[in-house]
């Protein structure tokens, strides 16, 4: 049986146009126990460059994992959650919402769109670190994230 130490990393793309929280997501997640790769992007259109595999991109990996926030510039989170779920070559990627937006009509819209899951930043710096400790405990530990593209992970 192979040991996490001979196992891919788990690929991550973050979408965040916040500085501070991608560099407090970035420095949980570099710290994890699980092997794992961060890709960050800034707003909606790299993101989507990123999953195309295009321009500066091209050499990237498809994720195992999206880190989403909804409010991003130059295209909406709302709409690259409906462009990877609606896309079969990217649909199986879980994407898990990540976004200071407590709206109903955001959460519901997102998972009328199909993201995974739905996690309010909290404005608190501790609270903050209990979020990403959730993500990193059920998303990069719990759960069996489909293989990518399927390569297998040994």
């Amino acid at each position: 049986m192979p040991s996490m130490n001979d196992l891919k990393p788990i690929e991550i793309l973050m979408v965040e146009d916040s500085a501070g929280d991608a560099e407090l997501l970035l420095d949980f997640l570099e710290q994890s126990k699980v092997r794992n790769r961060i890709h960050w992007v800034k707003d909606g259109e790299a993101a989507m460059a990123f999953l195309h595999r295009e321009g500066e991109y091209a050499d990237k990996p498809v994720p195992d994992l999206i880190l989403l926030d909804l409010n991003l510039p130059r295209k909406d989170g709302r709409e690259v959650l409906s462009e990877v779920k609606t896309n079969p070559r990217l649909a199986h990627i879980p994407v898990v919402i990540l976004t200071s937006s407590k709206s109903e009509t955001d959460i519901v819209r997102s998972y009328q769109l199909q993201a995974n899951c739905y996690i309010t930043k909290p404005v608190d710096l501790d609270q903050f670190v209990k979020v990403i400790r959730s993500i990193d405990e059920f998303w990069l530990s719990v759960v069996r994230l489909p293989l990518n593209g399927g390569e297998s992970r040994v």
